[in-house]
């Protein structure tokens, strides 16, 4: 009679002939790797119906059921930025957003934060050029707190004035810091120089020392009062709640605030870059030469959105694109390099970027104009498919979770697109066509017509790029693009 021990030896040694033989059957097999493998089907997106509803108060709320997961992302969108700060106040907007959580309600700072970590929730606030967003992410179970705090938050911030002190005392930190930071001085130099000090996107949204310095508590109260009003906002809801609930919630918690009337803003409108420019910033003894290559692009209501999707994912959008591809694979001259249209209510910035090594700044500048010409000739038909495949194979990662839904959700509201945005997406990529990219490339692409700024060594660089006879060429200091050194 065979002991339960030889039993499980025979198992085990039945196992073991098995597991070799699978694998024996699996090297035998003659694997292709002379060409990357076929890409499946691009994925087909189904999501679940968007709800639309005013509270009494005007507010409009745009919701998503979704109850894979007991948990709930409320996005409360204020329709003002830095874009609406006044001329003397540079900084306002981003600074009235980063204290609403320092103070609100009759709590202070400290006390808020740990009534927001005992929930075990997130509240956040954050300023761009045309909206601000108080977002909360919570547990369904915590969602009447949660929401009683972000109710907080946005009607009944006390701005303090000593967390305002210590916030001003912060940015003037930052701002020495950029001197020291060739990244922060190229973003500043380069929006300074393609859209002009008037316009919103010609100025960094953090102010100025100045500016900065000159805010009180009463500026941020009139900010707040003025801009932070239900019919000057829309909230977007994605979680695991029913939208009777959620409606009910909502009028419990913000249904208090009241309207008011809405100053109107009008900027200027900016030239489009009509010859090539090149300015450099002198960063003595930088190992890299920053550089960004750009003109005045498009705004997000485009009706050529899809074909310079497509575009710019051959351009630059993708690790596969030329621009890396060149640069980096090719050349060695840096670990990337990159483009995009950044597109926003207003037309934004056309922008080719990277960070090469200083000795060959000028051979990286060759390449980097030799791309931008090059991509208004037709597109080779498999690299066309591939940017597309590229795009519809990688949409559906930005909805996996609630807060993704809701940031996608937002801009979908923001920018008035339809309600099956979502859903159309993808075919709406698959269908461009090749005339369409050349198209749009012959049109908002000319390389004789942008602006290049680099932040390196004049020392080392600038013959280099004198040689290259791209245009003329402005030297500039540091103190020219950021001002004096702020005192601390």
């Amino acid at each position: 009679m065979r002991t339960p021990l030889g039993r499980t030896r025979t198992a085990c040694l039945a196992l073991l002939v098995l597991t070799l033989g699978a694998q024996a059957h699996l090297y035998s097999q003659v694997v292709d790797r002379s060409s990357p493998p076929e890409l499946g089907p691009p994925p087909s997106m189904h999501l679940p119906a968007i709800e639309q509803f005013k509270l009494s108060n005007g507010l409009d709320v745009t919701m998503m059921e979704k109850h894979d997961v007991p948990l709930v992302q409320i996005n409360l969108i204020i329709k003002t930025g830095s874009a609406m700060d006044p001329s003397n106040k540079g900084g306002l907007a981003t600074m009235t957003a980063d204290m609403l959580d320092e103070g609100a309600g009759g709590r202070n700072a400290l006390e808020l934060a740990d009534a927001v970590d005992y929930l075990g929730a997130d509240l956040f606030a954050s300023a761009g050029y045309h909206t601000t967003v108080v977002g909360l992410f919570t547990p369904l179970s915590k969602l009447d707190s949660a929401m009683a705090l972000l109710a907080d938050v946005v009607l009944r911030p006390d701005f303090p004035k000593e967390e305002l002190e210590r916030l001003k005392k912060e940015r003037m930190t930052t701002f020495l810091q950029w001197r020291d930071q060739p990244q922060a001085i190229s973003a500043v130099v380069f929006n300074s120089m393609l859209f002009g000090q008037r316009h919103p996107y010609g100025t960094t949204s953090l102010g100025t020392e100045a500016s900065v310095r000159s805010l009180t508590v009463r500026d941020l109260e009139r900010f707040h009062q003025q801009h932070y009003r239900p019919n000057n906002a829309m909230l977007v809801v994605v979680g695991d709640m029913k939208v009777d609930r959620m409606k009910t919630m909502l009028e419990g918690a913000l249904g208090e605030w009241k309207g008011g009337s809405l100053a109107s803003v009008n900027w200027p409108q900016v030239p489009q870059v009509e010859q090539r420019i090149v300015y450099l910033v002198d960063k003595p003894g930088s190992a890299q030469s920053v550089i960004r290559i750009g003109r005045i692009g498009v705004a997000r209501t485009t009706k050529d959105y899809f074909p310079l999707q497509v575009l710019n994912t051959i351009l630059g959008g993708s690790f596969a694109s030329r621009l890396n591809q060149n640069l980096r694979e090719e050349h060695g001259y840096t670990y990337g390099a990159g483009s995009v249209f950044d597109m926003r209510p207003l037309p934004g910035p056309f922008l080719a970027a990277s960070s090469v090594q200083t000795d060959v700044t000028d051979k990286a500048l060759v390449e980097f104009m030799k791309e931008l010409g090059d991509i208004s000739k037709p597109v080779p038909a498999e690299e066309l498919e591939r940017a597309k495949n590229y795009l519809a194979l990688g949409y559906p990662e930005n909805f996996q979770s609630v807060g993704q839904i809701a940031s996608q959700l937002g801009e979908m509201v923001l920018y008035r697109l339809p309600e099956d945005y979502f859903n159309t997406y993808i075919p709406n990529v698959l269908h461009v066509t090749g005339d369409e990219v050349a198209t749009a490339a012959q049109t908002y692409l000319d390389p004789a017509k942008m602006i290049i700024t680099v932040v390196g060594d004049r020392a080392v660089i600038e013959k280099g790029i004198q040689g290259l006879n791209l245009g003329r060429v402005e030297v500039l200091s540091i103190d020219d693009v950021l001002g004096k050194a702020p005192k601390l």
